[in-house]
């Protein structure tokens, strides 16, 4: 199913599709950020009931008033180094959605939550091509705001639904 694209969008183009508010958080001493459409709620640390083998990145399931939501460790996702964990720390519980599949909620653990901020086209470039703690595939852009480099993530891309085990993908 590859389709052949018809011309590369310049960063121009691709900046103003970006645009708009987004929740920036920490992980590792570095800043991301995540469409705040696609956040549901961000909540304090709770008891997570591990689910035998799984994936090192899913550390379980919460209860959400009594839906079942699975956990991801978002440093672990995304090949960080692991830390323990603090009073910062949160779950940010996101909405999802892939194609022919329903909406999803899923948690992610990050260190901190930091702001809601407004990207305009000139904050945003393209995602680069380089090799280091996160594969570029998950990128929406680099945001520059203050001085400091965002990432911006495609939390699709990073969720991945169909890396999740089936019995983690019920929590309609």
């Amino acid at each position: 199913m590859a389709s052949t694209p018809t011309s590369a969008p310049d960063s121009t183009q691709q900046g103003a599709a970006l645009t708009g508010k987004y929740l920036t958080f920490s992980l590792a001493e570095e800043s991301y950020g995540v469409p705040v459409l696609k956040v549901r709620e961000i909540i304090t640390m709770l008891h997570i009931t591990t689910v035998p083998q799984m994936p090192p990145y899913v550390k379980g399931v919460i209860n959400l008033r009594g839906k079942v939501i699975p956990v991801i460790d978002l440093r672990t996702k995304l090949g960080l180094p692991a830390a323990e964990l603090t009073d910062s720390n949160c779950i940010v519980v996101v909405q999802i959605a892939q194609a022919g599949m329903e909406v999803k909620n899923i948690g992610l653990i990050v260190d901190a939550v930091q702001e809601v901020v407004n990207l305009t086209q000139e904050d945003i470039e393209p995602a680069p091509d380089f090799g280091g703690a996160i594969n570029v595939e998950y990128l929406l852009g680099m945001a520059t705001l203050k001085g400091n480099v965002k990432s911006l993530l495609d939390i699709e891309k990073v969720i991945a639904l169909d890396a999740l085990p089936p019995t983690l993908e019920s929590n309609t």
